[in-house]
C-alpha cells in the first residue's frame, strides 16, 4: 500500500464559496499529510450574519462533523470564524477534533503584543474572535488590549460581487488601524488575500491572518507526519 493510503481523511468545512480553492492550494504545503475533501453550505454563515448564534446551527454543525466521521475523516476543520463557537460546542458530540481555523492566529497575536487590532467586515465574526482572543489571553496569562474594526462597506462590496473593492476597502482599513496596534489581526479567513499584495513598507506591524496556520494544524494529525514523508 501506497503513503497515500494511509493518509487521514479530514473534513474542510466551508461557509464561503472562495474558501475551498483557498485551503486547497495551502493544504499540500501546510499539511501534505492529509486527504482533505471539502464541504461547502453558505447558509450557516447567512443565518448566524441574519439571525446570531442559535441551537440551530449548532446541530446542524454537529450533524456535518458526525457525518464526517462516519467518512472516516480523522479531523474537521472549520474555517468560518463566525461559526467558531458552534465548533467548540461540538466537540463532545463526536470521536474527532473539530478544529477552529482562527485558535491558532489568536495564540499567535497574544503572544506578538499586547495591543491587538482586529479587524472584520461582520459583526458577527467581530465578537466571536474578540471572545477567542481574550479567552487566549487568559489562558496565556497576557495583558493586552483590543482595538477593533468593522470594515465599512466591505462585505456590501463582496455581497455585489466587487472583489476588488472589498478588497481595497480591507487594505484601507488595516493600514489605519495598524498605526494603532503593536499586530493586526484579520478576523475572517475570506480577508487574508486582501492585504497579500500591499508594499511591506506599507503596513509595519505583523499581520496575522487564519487560512495558512489553521490549514497547519492537520498536519499533527495521527499518521499525517509518517504519510508526508
Amino acid at each position: 500500500m501506497t503513503a497515500t493510503t494511509h493518509r487521514p481523511r479530514v473534513c474542510v468545512l466551508h461557509t464561503v464559496t472562495t474558501l475551498p480553492a483557498v485551503f486547497a492550494a495551502l493544504l499540500p504545503q501546510e499539511a501534505p499529510g492529509v486527504d482533505a475533501y471539502h464541504v461547502v453550505d453558505e447558509s450557516l454563515l447567512a443565518d448566524t450574519v441574519a439571525h446570531g448564534m442559535r441551537p440551530r446551527t449548532v446541530r446542524r454543525l454537529a450533524a456535518y462533523a458526525a457525518l464526517a466521521e462516519e467518512a472516516g475523516a480523522r479531523a474537521v476543520l472549520v474555517t468560518c470564524s463566525s461559526i467558531g463557537g458552534a465548533a467548540e460546542l461540538v466537540r463532545p458530540h463526536v470521536n474527532i477534533p473539530v478544529l477552529r481555523v482562527d485558535e491558532p492566529m489568536a495564540r499567535q497575536s497574544v503572544r506578538t503584543g499586547r495591543r491587538i487590532g482586529v479587524l472584520a467586515t461582520l459583526p458577527s465574526t467581530l465578537g466571536p474572535t474578540e471572545d477567542l482572543i481574550r479567552r487566549t489571553a487568559a489562558q496565556e496569562g497576557a495583558d493586552i488590549e483590543l482595538i477593533t474594526s468593522l470594515c465599512p462597506g466591505a462585505h456590501e462590496a463582496r455581497g455585489a460581487g466587487d472583489a476588488a473593492e472589498h478588497d481595497r476597502l480591507i487594505a484601507a482599513e488595516a493600514e489605519r488601524l495598524a498605526t494603532r496596534a503593536d499586530v493586526l489581526v484579520l478576523a475572517q479567513a475570506s480577508m487574508a488575500q486582501a492585504v497579500g499584495g500591499l508594499p511591506s513598507n506599507r503596513l509595519t506591524v505583523p499581520v496575522l491572518t487564519s487560512p495558512r496556520s489553521g490549514a497547519a494544524q492537520l498536519a499533527a494529525l495521527p499518521g499525517a507526519q509518517a504519510a508526508a514523508r
